[in-house]
């Protein structure tokens, strides 16, 4: 029996969510509190979240991140907004898909099935917890953790996913191209979004004392240095 989290403010759509999720066995818990999203999430600790985007006080995306800064659960967004940036935000902050409505129940409820047998159920990854480490700098996917001595920062999908990617290829240039691809697939994206996600990395870095490891190669991508290896752990 699987916790699904409603974040919906409209109580008509909300309800038939809740219905439809019990018609399958698992339990569906309305959110009625809009301005303390998180700590509803924190009590009932779900195994998925349908979030809206239009919500009082914060909007879907903010509280699409502060989900993330706890757990690496599934996400589905189920908006009005139909825009191709609206999808590529939702991405962005960490969803794991995006519904548009007006939608079909049937197709929510097979989302939802997906996401939970991916996650939880027969597609789940039954191995150890996976590791990429380099030099003693550790990157741990699944916690969305990089950890560096005793120090340890939290990181966002995105940003997990492009260190990982400029950790295994370290010390080789990694290409603008291969890195669109790691985070967007398909998805057209300018170079203003990917100049912002290299941003965020190199903060996360500073964070952990790597205010140099990451080098811009002009004309072709990035490479990740391992400055850190001949210093001291913090």
């Amino acid at each position: 029996m699987y916790k699904i989290l409603i974040v919906e403010d409209d109580p008509k759509i909300a309800d038939l969510l809740k219905s439809h999720i019990e018609k399958y066995g698992d339990i569906g818990i309305v959110i009625h509190d809009f301005d303390h999203v998180l700590e509803q999430f924190e009590k009932h600790t779900p195994h998925i979240v349908l979030l809206d985007i239009n919500l009082p006080s914060f909007d879907g995306f903010y509280w699409c991140r502060q989900i993330r800064q706890k757990s690496t659960c599934p996400i589905i967004f189920i908006s009005a907004r139909s825009e191709k940036m609206d999808q590529i935000m939702a991405l962005e902050n960490g969803a794991d898909d995006f519904i548009t409505k007006p939608f079909y129940y049937e197709i929510v409820m097979a989302k939802i099935r997906s996401q939970l047998r991916r996650v939880y159920g027969d597609y789940a990854s039954k191995n150890e917890e996976r590791t990429v480490e380099k030099e003693g700098l550790i990157l741990y996917p699944e916690r969305m953790e990089l950890k560096l001595g005793s120090q340890t920062v939290t990181l966002s999908k995105k940003e997990t996913i492009l260190i990982e990617t400029l950790m295994e290829r370290s010390p080789r240039v990694v290409s603008r191209e291969v890195i669109l691809e790691k985070l967007w697939d398909d998805t057209f994206v300018d170079d203003n979004t990917l100049s912002v996600n290299i941003t965020r990395v190199r903060k996360r870095l500073a964070e952990l004392g790597l205010e140099d490891a990451l080098e811009t190669v002009r004309g072709m991508g990035y490479r990740l240095h391992s400055t850190w290896k001949d210093k001291p752990l913090p």
